[in-house]
């Protein structure tokens, strides 16, 4: 069992930023995958970005790249996703997921390649 605990949402204006953590527990942390999914009101859960077992590589969404970064911490069992220039459109809950037995692959961009959620953290963006 992974349980996911995600940290750092609130409220920021326009152009700001905020760093997102997410604390893993579970002994094999660094054969995780590590994805950031998102949620406003009234849409579906998107994908926003991953990062691969080692964090030796990431993937972004389109609306996302060159504004956030994802990175982790194997001997802190914790994932990031660092925000900048945020946008009211980034307004959402933000999951992060972990993909179980991904040592050597791309991480995945896909819901349904994820095994275990977090509870989200509510991200708001004023304008």
């Amino acid at each position: 069992q992974v349980q996911l605990v995600e940290s750092g949402g609130g409220l920021v204006q326009a152009g700001g930023s905020l760093r997102l953590s997410c604390a893993a527990s579970g002994r094999t942390f660094r054969s995780y995958a590590m994805g950031w999914f998102r949620q406003a009101p009234g849409k579906e859960r998107e994908f926003v970005g991953a990062v691969s077992w080692s964090g030796g590589r990431t993937d972004y969404a389109e609306s996302v790249k060159g504004r956030f970064t994802i990175s982790r911490d194997n001997v802190k069992n914790t994932v990031y996703l660092q925000m900048n220039s945020l946008k009211p459109e980034d307004t959402a809950v933000y999951y992060c997921a972990a993909a179980l037995g991904r040592i050597g692959v791309p991480p995945p961009s896909a819901r349904h390649e994820y095994d275990y959620w977090g509870r989200g953290t509510q991200v708001t963006v004023s304008s």
